[in-house]
């Protein structure tokens, strides 16, 4: 995500299924009193399960700037398409690619609108990661000068808990879980700023993204993924990898299934989600670190 160079807010990981969500009732509502039953599961039903894979940003708005000169949104358009194949070829056939245009506002908004008009039953938003300017540093590639950060890699996972379904946003966020990779930790410190964030689970790398649009105004879960820190020389070019990007793509697929065989599909003529469990809004006290400002543009 692009947070400061003029070209709007933009924020791989390699995700695993978590066997058991009592994590969930653990970390986020602690001291309910007893530990936290798990929900059944049922078969998961991948052809009337639909899934909005969303590209961040715009070829117009196009994000961060990588170390070496690329726009974010060309490597979230290419992860985001490999995804959208991998889950339908698993059978989640009513996948969907969601690409807007024009400027950055407007394209929250609408992606907000047609991920609500399509009857999802999950939102995920693919983005690639950068830092405040402040941390940039200049070097010269092929010729050109460009920024880069090597201190911060990893990847993020976002949620809000203004969310339609904020228990079913978090516990989808919670099986997206690195595959022997690391999730950066940065957000919770004090240099970041009014981009200082919550993390709600230590373990997986969860952070609370209350005031962001695409998390907050859509009517189905919905989680932001920062795949990997493309300010960062060294990850840039493993962002980049075909291997990587198929190991990020097999892995959704896992997390996708399993939350499907948790959450069942919405039926579009009941046009409502399964209930979920109330959700415990009294932050912790790592709460200060949640800032109150409005959103920046995502």
């Amino acid at each position: 995500m692009s947070l400061n160079r003029g070209l709007g807010s933009a924020p791989l990981i390699a995700l695993v299924l978590l066997v058991g969500q009592a994590a969930w009732h653990g970390a986020w509502a602690e001291g309910a009193g007893g530990a936290a039953k798990k929900p059944t599961r049922s078969i998961c039903d991948r052809g009337a399960f639909r899934v909005v894979v969303d590209v961040g940003h715009t070829a117009k708005v196009p994000g961060a700037i990588s170390a070496r000169g690329f726009n974010e949104y060309d490597f979230n358009l290419r992860l985001a398409a490999l995804i959208q194949h991998k889950l339908r070829d698993a059978g989640f056939t009513k996948t969907i690619l969601l690409v807007t245009d024009g400027r950055a506002r407007k394209s929250l908004f609408d992606r907000v609108a047609r991920a609500n008009a399509s009857s999802a039953d999950l939102f995920l938003s693919i983005h690639h990661d950068s830092v405040p300017d402040s941390f940039l540093q200049p070097w010269e590639y092929q010729g050109e000068q460009h920024y880069f950060d090597d201190r911060f890699k990893g990847h993020s996972i976002f949620f809000s808990i203004d969310n339609a379904d904020p228990d079913g946003s978090f516990l989808f966020g919670e099986q997206l879980k690195a595959r022997g990779l690391q999730y950066t930790p940065h957000y919770i410190e004090k240099f970041m700023g009014h981009r200082q964030r919550l993390l709600v689970d230590a373990n997986v790398g969860v952070y609370r993204y209350d005031q962001l649009i695409v998390l907050k105004s859509t009517r189905m879960p919905a989680v932001l993924l920062e795949a990997g820190s493309i300010i960062n020389r060294d990850e840039e070019l493993v962002m980049n990898s075909p291997e990587r990007q198929s190991l990020i793509g097999a892995a959704v697929t896992e997390a996708v299934d399993g939350f499907c065989a948790i959450r069942r599909p919405r039926n579009p003529d009941r046009g409502s989600p399964q209930p979920a469990a109330a959700v415990k809004h009294t932050p912790s006290a790592d709460a200060a670190a949640q800032p109150a400002n409005s959103a920046k543009a995502r």
